[in-house]
């Protein structure tokens, strides 16, 4: 039986994803986060095999959180379920310390299979990430401008199209207000956006804007596309 924690800010998901996941016999869900510092205790307090984990956690999110999960229990197995397309977090995700990444509308054989191989020692990595981690390390590959960002920078880059102020980032960041402003403007340096509608229009037309997921998005009886 692999012991499974889910670190998902979702209620509704968190349990969807539960019953699906011990609704196979292979799997026993030993404890649920919604937060970082949630995830952050059961990794420190609780003895499991493989732990599930959204980006966007309140209090630390995205890959920094991944690195946080990594350094202080290298050998735990981390497999990212995000809402956010391969071609936005996999290989950050990845390079991070995580061993899998998949999107929310994964189907539930491909998560289940993800978690067999990380439960095993291996690592899950889909056609789709595959491709963009070879795209990686050519260097003469026509990748997008965001992709030149870094870490922080894209963090900033999410809030900021998604309506947050400087302010806010900061705070949830835990940076200085000055810190921030400058990844703003490195982001419209490296992005050629001369303000933030500029940097709205392009996040839209790249398709990196985040949305939350509806409740019909969560993993019930059905699980997550598994028709």
């Amino acid at each position: 039986m692999t012991r499974l924690v889910i670190a998902d800010d979702h209620q509704l998901f968190r349990e969807g994803l539960r019953q699906l996941l011990t609704r196979s016999g292979e799997f026993e869900v030993v404890g649920e986060a919604g937060s970082a510092a949630e995830t952050m205790h059961c990794v420190r307090m609780q003895v499991f095999d493989v732990l599930i984990l959204d980006l966007a956690m309140p209090g630390r999110s995205g890959v920094d959180l991944v690195r946080q999960v990594k350094t202080e229990r290298p050998a735990l197995p981390v497999l990212v379920l995000s809402m956010h397309a391969e071609d936005q977090y996999a290989v950050r995700a990845l390079a991070a310390g995580a061993s899998a990444y998949l999107t929310k509308g994964s189907r539930a054989e491909v998560l289940q299979q993800a978690l067999r191989r990380l439960a095993s020692g291996g690592r899950f990595i889909g056609d789709s990430v595959a491709e963009l981690l070879a795209q990686e390390v050519q260097p003469h590959t026509d990748k997008p401008a965001y992709r030149s960002l870094s870490d922080r920078e894209f963090q900033v880059m999410h809030a900021l199209v998604n309506g947050e102020s400087v302010s806010a980032i900061a705070q949830q960041l835990h940076l200085s207000v000055k810190t921030v402003s400058t990844h703003k403007t490195h982001v419209l340096s490296k992005l050629g956006c001369a303000n933030l509608a500029e940097l709205v229009r392009y996040a839209i037309d790249q398709n990196i804007t985040t949305q939350t997921p509806s409740p019909e998005r969560a993993p019930g009886a059905t699980g997550p596309d598994s028709s």
